[in-house]
């Protein structure tokens, strides 16, 4: 099985890049193929501009690869931090330029863009990992949780992704050591539910 994972955090000594590792040796190991993009460090360029818009519009070489591998992934695993309630913004830029019209979704004939799209993502499950300094009880009392409203139903429902799990783990700026082994133990614990050994 073909999976993406993405990664979006600056720091390549974060916990979101253990948890990327983890998740690519996880997956390896359980026999499927992995195509990790870490966005920070390819310095991918999150900015959508006018010309790109269409979905018969130009596309640069970057952008045309990152859309023939998620069309192709059979699975799609996001890696990054809460803040300010989303996802940072240079991944929030590759959903603009790569999770586009043609590729991740298609508005039926005579739609113009007002109704429902219908997806078009060949992956059955997408799988978020995420980091936070806030508490859980807090995140989902206080803010309502946005990031499972983003990931879940905004973008993989429309994309046509069936199956979605999302995790925290937070506090991440007080955890300890154990804590955090215990963290990416229970990532491959998950892993090993969605993308078992084949």
């Amino acid at each position: 099985m073909q999976i993406t994972v993405i990664v979006a955090h600056p720091n390549p000594h974060s916990f979101n890049h253990a948890l990327a590792q983890t998740a690519i040796d996880r997956l390896t190991r359980n026999g499927h193929n992995v195509v990790f993009h870490d966005l920070y460090a390819e310095k991918f360029d999150p900015i959508l501009l006018t010309d790109e818009i269409s979905e018969k519009a130009h596309l640069s070489q970057t952008i045309m690869l990152h859309c023939k591998e998620i069309s192709q992934a059979q699975g799609i695993i996001i890696i990054h931090p809460n803040w300010w309630g989303q996802p940072p913004a240079i991944l929030k830029g590759w959903v603009d330029r790569v999770l586009r019209p043609g590729v991740a979704y298609r508005f039926v004939e005579g739609d113009k863009g007002e109704g429902v799209p219908i997806g078009l993502l060949r992956a059955n499950t997408a799988i978020v990992l995420n980091t936070s300094n806030t508490q859980s009880e807090r995140e989902s009392q206080v803010f309502g949780d946005p990031l499972e409203t983003i990931w879940k139903n905004c973008i993989f429902d429309l994309c046509g992704v069936k199956t979605f799990y999302r995790e925290t783990f937070s506090v991440v700026i007080t955890s300890t050591i154990e804590q955090r082994q215990e963290w990416l133990q229970k990532t491959c614990r998950t892993l090993d539910k969605y993308f078992p050994k084949i």
